[in-house]
């Protein structure tokens, strides 16, 4: 196997990387604010009947707050992420064989070792490539040709490595 594919100066392009990179390690705030939101709210209301109830309140409605803004936390630094990398866009290339993923952009170069990964997650517009449990890099599908994509798609589905979200 190998693949050869540019990447323009696209201004959003980064962007949209450092979305799909964040995305997967923000997504537990999403259910940690959720938790704590419906926590307490469902507090808020019970101790509404109860003597008690003025005491607890404060802490239900703290929680509730802290559960809002845990979970408005992801789309935060997404933006913030998109803003700052719009900045970065240069034009790139990947070269992808059987042994390495070797990615460039602009004056820098990086490579992965198809050895080195440990899986490999699906998502609309990207594979979102990981080294132990860190995603380390992404490759944008949408930039391949079709038959490069379904090529690559057998390749880490017969290595093991490719997960459906």
């Amino acid at each position: 196997m190998h693949i050869r594919f540019d990447v323009p100066a696209d201004p959003a392009y980064p962007g949209r990387v450092a979305a799909a990179l964040s995305s997967v390690r923000l997504r537990k705030y999403g259910y940690i604010g959720a938790v704590l939101a419906a926590v307490g709210a469902i507090g808020f209301a019970v101790s509404r009947g109860f003597a008690w109830g003025d005491q607890v309140s404060p802490l239900c409605m703290a929680m509730v707050v802290g559960g809002l803004l845990s979970m408005l936390y992801p789309p935060w630094v997404r933006l913030r992420a998109r803003r700052r990398s719009s900045r970065y866009a240069v034009e790139g290339a990947y070269d992808i064989t059987d042994d390495n993923i070797m990615m460039r952009s602009g004056s820098e170069s990086g490579g992965i070792a198809w050895d080195g990964v440990a899986q490999v997650r699906a998502t609309p517009e990207f594979w979102i490539v990981y080294v132990g449990r860190m995603p380390a890099t992404v490759i944008p599908r949408r930039l391949m040709s079709a038959e490069d994509a379904e090529t690559l798609r057998a390749y880490m589905a017969k290595r093991g490595l490719l997960q459906l979200r």
